[in-house]
């Protein structure tokens, strides 16, 4: 049980944070990839605050240190295997029918720069910078 006020508005704000998230506007599939992924950052964030609440500690502050849960940047992260793994997933959640098909449903890569995991990387960067900017 959760006693103390502090943390329990704490814990108010960040369900607000979410509710912040789900009412941004996203058009394109890759903003409502992006908006996804900022969703999953804060279901990952949550649990956190809530293991921290439960067991007295301090709950951290939200933050892209915090969000990377101890990876160096997000192309660390997605390598890691922190979010999605299949170069499909990624394509599916990331891209319109017109580019799904041009990639073969993310079996080739999107573009000669980059391969999915990349693209996924710049996705989740993005998607916590929607989530700092939803903290306001």
């Amino acid at each position: 049980m959760i006693k103390s006020a502090e943390v329990r508005a704490q814990l108010k704000k960040i369900k607000e944070l979410k509710a912040a998230v789900e009412q941004s506007s996203a058009r394109s599939a890759w903003d409502k990839g992006v908006k996804q992924y900022a969703l999953e950052l804060w279901e990952k964030y949550y649990e956190t605050a809530m293991y921290c609440a439960k067991n007295d500690e301090p709950i951290p502050s939200l933050s892209h240190k915090t969000l990377l849960s101890g990876a160096s940047n997000w192309k660390c992260y997605s390598r890691g295997g922190c979010s999605l793994c299949y170069d499909t997933q990624i394509a599916e959640r990331l891209c319109n029918a017109t580019e799904l098909k041009k990639t073969k449903g993310g079996q080739l890569d999107p573009n000669p720069r980059e391969d999915w995991i990349d693209v996924q990387a710049r996705a989740l960067n993005q998607a916590a910078n929607l989530l700092l900017s939803c903290k306001h």
